[in-house]
């Protein structure tokens, strides 16, 4: 036996779930977020009247549901992988598509909601809170548009990926999860 084949297996620290790249870039996205929302924060305080009458045009009930998409849409992906596990290929694309249902509903209703927002003048730029609106939402519907697009290229693949790529793709869509349940409350419930 040569000595290659004694060399370990790397541990699961050293190659997590999914690869260490897509752990490095949720890191990144989340101190991203993370610093944005900090800056949301300090700019509320210095005017938390002005943030408080802002924050009553957003619609409790739509970032709502939209948390409940998302969620949904997150749960679905996890059968997803579970099912794959399983050796289950008929679930599992069935899941990834319920996965990318709610990711449609989820775009669907911020759709509703920006429309709103521009119909009645609620711009970027129209005053501090509406400007922090905008880039933080529109920043993380980039990120679910991007989520979307893989979700797309899993399921067209889905009987010919790996393990670590569905779960690559998987860790990227709950990334959007935590996001948005970082700016749910900050941006609708907060102040």
């Amino acid at each position: 036996m040569s000595s290659l084949s004694k060399v370990p297996r790397p541990t699961a620290l050293a190659e997590p779930p999914g690869g260490i790249f897509i752990w490095m870039l949720v890191a990144l996205e989340l101190v991203t977020f993370g610093a944005a929302l900090i800056a949301f924060a300090v700019s509320g305080h210095s005017n938390p009247e002005g943030y408080h009458a802002s924050r009553q045009l957003l619609d409790q009930h739509l970032g709502l549901a939209n948390t409940l998409f998302l969620l949904t849409s997150g749960y679905f992906m996890a059968e997803t992988l579970r099912h794959f596990r399983a050796s289950r290929p008929a679930k599992a694309r069935h899941s990834l598509i319920l996965a990318l249902g709610g990711g449609v509903l989820f775009l669907i209703c911020k759709g509703v909601e920006y429309i709103d927002k521009v119909g009645h003048g609620h711009t970027l730029g129209s005053d501090p809170f509406i400007t922090w609106y905008w880039l933080l939402t529109v920043f993380h519907l980039m990120h679910v548009l991007v989520g979307m697009v893989i979700l797309l290229r899993l399921l067209a693949t889905l009987d010919r990926v790996s393990e670590d790529d569905l779960e690559a793709g998987g860790i990227f869509w709950h990334m959007c999860d935590i996001i948005w349940l970082l700016l749910f409350p900050a941006l609708y419930l907060a102040f």
